[in-house]
């Protein structure tokens, strides 16, 4: 069995780089898909969904409880990340998506900045 880890100070050159420069959402869309893949795959796209549902739970208390900031921060990071790995299943490059809907502005009016009634949801 080959080792295809970089070495730990490759590794942690690599993580700080991420945490400075940021990650496309190609780019971490990728980096879910290089770590979690093979279990996402095998619990497929419903089992992949439940997690995910569990997970906007737990991001909803912790809105609602007024949690503290880097706790938030977390719950955010994690429901982005399974909204990756449904992606991933299903076959979704959440890049070119969200490209498609809202690069040119909001989906209903097609402004920059939302001139919708406020009872539409965008």
């Amino acid at each position: 069995m080959t080792n295809d880890h970089p070495p730990a100070s490759e590794r942690a050159a690599t993580d700080e780089n991420r945490q400075q420069d940021g990650l496309t959402v190609s780019q971490f869309q990728s980096v879910i898909h290089k770590m979690f893949f093979e279990k996402d795959q095998s619990r497929g796209l419903e089992g992949t969904f439940m997690w995910f549902m569990e997970e906007v739970g737990e991001l909803s208390s912790a809105l609602r409880e007024n949690d503290d900031p880097q706790n938030l921060e977390e719950e955010f990071a994690d429901v982005l990340a399974w909204l990756a790995t449904m992606a991933n299943v299903a076959g979704v490059d959440l890049e070119r998506a969200i490209s498609r809907k809202y690069v040119q502005g909001c989906p209903r009016c097609n402004q920059a900045v939302c001139t919708c009634d406020l009872s539409w949801k965008p």
